[in-house]
């Protein structure tokens, strides 16, 4: 957060300086699967399942229909930190990724 002074007048005509809190919302980020020739619904599906909290395999199933008929999806999308964990493990099982998109 960055403190910012803005200056105000009292009552009395003494100038008074104020210290205001800006709070800039945390930044985030959402994970891309793009289609391959190389990875088959059953890798996907089970690399998902693996590496996504909360994923389970009917989910998957359809990110990876998704995948393959619109050529990628959002397969997560949250905190920054996060999505650049989950983008470097899904990568690492030799999903095809986008960039993670900030967002």
């Amino acid at each position: 957060m960055q403190p910012i002074r803005s200056i105000s007048s009292s009552p009395g005509g003494q100038a008074v300086m104020e210290r205001q809190q800006v709070r800039a919302p945390y930044p985030t980020g959402r994970v891309i699967v793009l289609n391959d020739d190389h990875n088959t619904f059953q890798h996907v599906v089970d690399v998902l399942v693996r590496h996504i909290p909360g994923m389970n395999s009917d989910r998957a199933w359809e990110l990876a229909h998704q995948i393959d008929s619109q050529g990628s999806a959002v397969v997560w999308s949250g905190p920054l930190e996060q999505a650049e964990l989950y983008h470097q493990l899904l990568a690492g099982e030799g999903l095809t990724m986008a960039p993670v998109e900030r967002g």
